[in-house]
């Protein structure tokens, strides 16, 4: 897994070794940034189901000024750390440990972009949408990118955002909210 272009572009990132984490593929990353483009400079990113912190990074390589990376798995969190230190991320970094839950409960400030990739099909997406909305995590004008698999649905409106682009891409779905 590489990081496709900016400031981190050709760098190889540490992967899982086991599919407890599923990272996002390279072709469905690049589409998603290529979504994402003219409002990555200068956000405020939520990576929360980070796994190995690669859609961070990338939201960060292509000029973010901030990414917050969620995980609770012992390998995810170790695969972030040392990924953000790959790219010399530090200072632009910050890791959020506990359950999605309590992960955004600990994020200090608003939201340009909130990247969510969850397990598929176990309702994830549904409480932190809820969670968003009540909490107000998301900036005015923010978007909210849920990865799903292909044959979940989600609602054109959902907790208050209004779907604006849905593309699949074989047995994914993004799906992007304001």
């Amino acid at each position: 897994m590489r990081i496709i272009a900016g400031e981190y572009k050709g760098r190889v990132l540490k992967t899982p070794g086991d599919s407890k984490i599923r990272p996002t593929t390279g072709r469905v990353k690049e589409a998603l940034f290529s979504m994402l483009d003219y409002h990555i400079e200068d956000a405020v990113v939520v990576d929360l189901f980070a796994g190995a912190g690669s859609l961070g990074l990338e939201a960060l390589s292509r000029g973010a000024k901030a990414c917050y990376f969620g995980g609770n798995q012992a390998e995810s969190i170790n695969l972030i750390k040392l990924n953000i230190k790959k790219c010399g991320a530090e200072e632009k970094s910050r890791f959020v440990p506990g359950d999605f839950q309590k992960a955004l409960a600990k994020i200090p400030e608003k939201a340009d972009i909130i990247l969510l990739d969850p397990p598929y099909g176990e309702g994830y997406l549904t409480a932190c949408f809820k969670i968003i909305s009540e909490t107000g995590l998301l900036n005015e004008g923010g978007l909210i990118v849920a990865e799903h698999g292909e044959k979940e649905s989600l609602p054109d409106i959902f907790f208050g955002f209004s779907k604006v682009k849905e593309k699949k891409y074989g047995a994914v779905r993004l799906s992007i909210y304001s």
